[in-house]
């Protein structure tokens, strides 16, 4: 009898953690709202993004999909920002930490940009700085670039997160995290981890850029402020839970 109590209280605990768990997803805690968090998606509904080639969002139909609380985007031919497109926050931002959970499918690739002005027209994707999102063991794009620059976590084509160690498999939720301070330093989090760190507008942070491909656009990444992105790549790549502060 005691042994059943407890196997019934253990499974009780067990349920109230796995229903305060789901409450929380694309919901502020009084603690959050406290230190000034704001939702960017509400898990409803896509209020605060549009187009980043438009000023309304991109239509459902082989897009971007909300449903139980998951902002998708869905499998196309897994080109660039040809088929629905990126979107990015209607509000743009200067020093910030912006937080976000993603969960790839085999093979995928996405990324969540920063300092986007859509000012450059590139084609493709819009330019900014980006956290890229990348299934590393199937994804090509994992050997290309500098000594890993454009796998997981990284700042793409510019520098290599040390993530050994913090990465979720693929089809379970990660959570990244990306700060910029009023002082221009510049963290990427995995799961907890810091695995970068730059100063952007930097010297340093310049011979970067000379060494990417995007050395082609002017200043990059040193806009004062811009919109956050989350990238349409042609693969099945989900986020929820994405929020921000400003500093």
């Amino acid at each position: 009898m005691n042994s059943l109590f407890k196997v019934s209280t253990f499974a009780l605990i067990l349920l109230i953690a796995g229903t305060a768990v789901k409450a929380q997803i694309n919901a502020l805690s009084p603690k959050e709202k406290e230190q000034g968090w704001k939702l960017l998606f509400d898990g409803k509904t896509s209020t605060g993004w549009r187009s980043a080639k438009a000023e309304t969002f991109p239509a459902a139909a082989n897009g971007w999909i909300i449903k139980d609380g998951v902002l998708t985007i869905q499998s196309s031919n897994g080109a660039e920002s040809q088929n629905a497109g990126d979107i990015v926050t209607v509000g743009e931002y200067g020093a910030f930490e912006l937080s976000f959970d993603f969960r790839l499918t085999r093979g995928a690739n996405s990324g969540v940009k920063y300092f986007v002005t859509l000012k450059e027209n590139s084609g493709a994707s819009a330019i900014g700085l980006e956290y890229q999102i990348l299934d590393d063991d199937v994804h090509p794009d994992a050997k290309l670039g500098r000594d890993g620059n454009r796998t997981l976590a990284s700042l793409y084509d510019l520098k290599t997160s040390n993530k050994a160690g913090a990465v979720r498999p693929v089809g379970q939720w990660n959570t990244g995290k990306v700060i910029v301070r009023p002082d221009n330093h510049v963290e990427h989090w995995l799961n907890g981890v810091k695995v970068l760190e730059y100063e952007r507008k930097s010297p340093a942070y310049r011979e970067l850029v000379k060494m990417s491909k995007h050395k082609v656009w002017k200043d990059f990444g040193e806009a004062d402020k811009g919109h956050i992105l989350l990238q349409d790549h042609g693969n099945e790549v989900s986020y929820r839970n994405i929020k921000i502060r400003e500093f």
